[in-house]
């Protein structure tokens, strides 16, 4: 039989939709970060490196990536550790774990902004049912002799977990202190269901023969056959959870949108908000075009470090 080229009209659609819409904003994007264009604007000059040497100068750039790698760094390995400790009770319960995983997956499934909105409530500083339940256990004296270690003999005059139970609760997002570490709060809160649910998957597709071939050579206790067997056996999971669990930590926005915008002090001044002010807000379509073109290389380049160490270590079955 002749060769056709038939498959190309099979393939070029999808071929063109790639190009369109993945592949060309990219590199508008980039031609437009070299630019200090402005939507509605007729002309614009080229300005080179400026827009990028920007990123260096000022002090809210800097915040912008603090605020950024320090969410990344809570998030991904809390809510991976959850999202993979949550799997392995739920996988050893003989009833109840289709209601667990219902109610763990429960935060993916809702619309995050509304969410954010039900977390402003909750986080109050006068209202919350957080600091009501905070005042309840100072109150009581229970949360400030269990934080501060009264209870074990130490006696600090001021700390941090001292000073929540001052007569005045925290003001969670309205101060620096605590402002990135309540979004970081909702972000694991979001994210850990996910992450249940894709190692479920994983802890299914482990043979049973390897645990019982571990009892043989003497894995007894379930650290043992975890170590042995669970863990090497995830580790294509544990590749895909990390990266993705990564990515979407670098995108977080509505969060951050609906409850700080960035504030307070640019404490939660977060890259893709950055993008959003800088682009949306402010018309700079430049700036907002360097940040994002910072932001895309910021996460290929994280991605590609992650599947080559890790990969490197992972045995695929």
């Amino acid at each position: 039989m002749g060769h056709t080229r038939s498959h190309f009209w099979f393939v070029s659609p999808a071929v063109i939709l790639m190009f369109v819409i993945l592949i060309l904003p990219v590199f508008v994007a980039g031609t437009f970060s070299f630019t200090d264009y402005n939507l509605g604007s007729t002309d614009f000059k080229w300005i080179g490196w400026k827009n990028y040497e920007s990123l260096g100068k000022f002090s809210s750039y800097s915040k912008m990536f603090t605020a950024s790698l320090t969410y990344v760094v809570i998030v991904v390995p809390v809510s991976v550790l959850l999202g993979l400790g949550s799997a392995m009770l739920i996988s050893s319960l003989r009833f109840g774990g289709e209601f667990y995983k219902a109610i763990f997956f429960l935060p993916v499934m809702a619309t995050l902004l509304a969410m954010a909105y039900a977390w402003e409530f909750a986080l109050d500083p006068v209202m919350g049912v957080i600091n009501k339940v905070l005042d309840d256990g100072c109150s009581v004296g229970w949360f400030y002799k269990f934080f501060t270690g009264s209870w074990l003999g130490f006696n600090p005059t001021e700390s941090w977990y001292g000073g929540l139970c001052s007569d005045r609760m925290p003001n969670w997002l309205g101060n620096k202190k605590y402002a990135l570490g309540s979004i970081s709060f909702i972000g694991i809160w979001q994210a850990f269901g996910f992450n249940m649910v894709l190692y479920l998957a994983g802890l299914t597709s482990i043979p049973q023969d390897l645990y019982a071939a571990a009892e043989i050579d003497g894995a007894n206790s379930t650290w043992e056959k975890f170590k042995l067997v669970t863990w090497p056996m995830l580790g294509p999971t544990h590749v895909f959870v990390v990266t993705i669990t990564s990515i979407r930590s670098f995108q977080v926005f509505d969060t951050v949108e609906a409850l700080t915008r960035g504030g307070p002090s640019k404490s939660t001044y977060v890259m893709v908000y950055a993008m959003f002010e800088k682009g949306v807000k402010q018309n700079l379509i430049g700036m907002g075009s360097t940040l994002t073109i910072v932001f895309l290389g910021f996460v290929l380049l994280l991605t590609l470090t992650q599947v080559y160490f890790i990969n490197r270590k992972v045995h695929y079955s």
